[in-house]
């Protein structure tokens, strides 16, 4: 479902009254400006409610010949936790098995973007990326696995700065053929 814009004033001026609950003065010299900024920085942030999978693919599903396994890997992301909208960031890997059809690679990138721009928990955009590949590319399997850093757990709470959260999400034949998934796990380390 594709979202309105965000209302920048509104969230400029909610920014300002947090700034004022924080016991800061949103009129001071470095703050007069941070409520704006923060406010086009949030929008750009969550983007990915505003886009739509398929204007995302814009069609580029191409005809070819063969059924191998095509990955694409350390595609960046950076996403917002949704619990404490800190930054979590990493990369992802992504292995499909054509059925004749395969995806534009960048499409790949922009998919795994359109999901990360949004508050999420990195189980379910995971999840949502294999399950859009899977949509967009008519794969007989795909796979995609996720390692990320949450500042989260790094900055506040447990502060472990050198977790790495890891997540993977398999469909088709990369959950039913141990061998296929095996070997997309070989050729993404």
């Amino acid at each position: 479902m594709k979202r309105k814009e965000p209302n920048e004033k509104r969230i400029a001026a909610l920014v300002r009254e947090l700034l004022a609950e924080l016991g800061e003065d949103p009129g001071r010299d470095g703050l007069v400006k941070t409520p704006e900024r923060v406010a086009k920085s949030l929008a750009f942030l969550t983007r990915g409610y505003r886009q739509n999978l398929r204007a995302v693919v814009n069609g580029a599903r191409f005809e070819s010949g063969t059924n191998h396994m095509v990955i694409l890997k350390d595609i960046e992301l950076y996403s917002l936790c949704e619990h404490h909208m800190l930054p979590f960031f990493g990369k992802c890997a992504i292995g499909y098995i054509s059925q004749g059809k395969v995806l534009g690679v960048s499409k790949l990138a922009r998919i795994v973007d359109m999901y990360a721009r949004r508050l999420q928990i990195q189980e379910r955009m995971t999840e949502e990326i294999a399950r859009a590949v899977m949509e967009e590319s008519g794969a007989e399997g795909v796979g995609v696995v996720v390692c990320a850093k949450h500042l989260c757990m790094m900055m506040r709470g447990v502060e472990k700065q050198n977790s790495e959260m890891t997540t993977s999400a398999v469909l088709g034949t990369f959950r039913s053929d141990e061998k296929v998934r095996q070997e997309f796990l070989s050729l993404i380390k």
